[in-house]
């Protein structure tokens, strides 16, 4: 049987900050650039709403997702230290968590490929992500742009990997180093 702190020193710091916090700033983004087009649809639909309650709205689900993701955030990391359940973090199969050399050359790799792809994409996948809401907001299928909408499934596939990459190796390298 393994003792507390040795398994807390397998997977502390959990992984998942990195990924949390950059995925957080996307959606930071994204939100700020949707607000105009969010605020101009659900005030036509809505005609009995004003635009600053549709604001405050928005400023309070901002806060709502912050709030949650850093409570997430705060659990796991108290779980890797062995307070609260084990089941909210994966136990690392490989000695202190830390990523094999040939992992972390994959890694670099996934991470240039995948931080090229997010890059080139970004922009485009925020604007078709902005049009989606007036194509849902008006039901009209039709008007689903497909290559925008390729391109937006192209970006979150290439950020997932490039935030997940990160955070793998950022908490690795954590991992590494208090545990030499």
């Amino acid at each position: 049987m393994i003792s507390a702190n040795a398994r807390a020193e397998r997977t502390f710091p959990a992984y998942g900050p990195i990924d949390a916090i950059l995925g957080f700033v996307v959606f930071y983004i994204f939100l700020t650039r949707a607000t105009p087009t969010i605020v101009d649809v659900l005030t036509t639909v809505l005609p009995d709403v004003s635009a600053s309650v549709v604001q405050f709205g928005l400023a309070a689900f901002l806060w709502f997702v912050f709030l949650m993701t850093t409570f997430d955030q705060v659990r796991r990391q108290l779980a890797a230290l062995g307070v609260g359940s084990k089941a909210d973090i994966r136990e690392s199969r490989r000695s202190r968590g830390v990523p094999s050399t040939e992992r972390v050359v994959l890694y670099l790799v996934a991470l240039l490929v995948g931080g090229l792809v997010s890059m080139w994409t970004f922009d485009s996948a925020i604007d078709a992500g902005i049009s989606m809401i007036r194509v849902v907001a008006t039901l009209d299928i039709a008007a689903v742009p497909v290559v925008d909408f390729a391109v937006m499934i192209v970006f979150f596939v290439s950020f997932g990997v490039v935030t997940h990459v990160l955070d793998r190796m950022v908490i690795g390298a954590l991992r590494a180093i208090t545990s030499s």
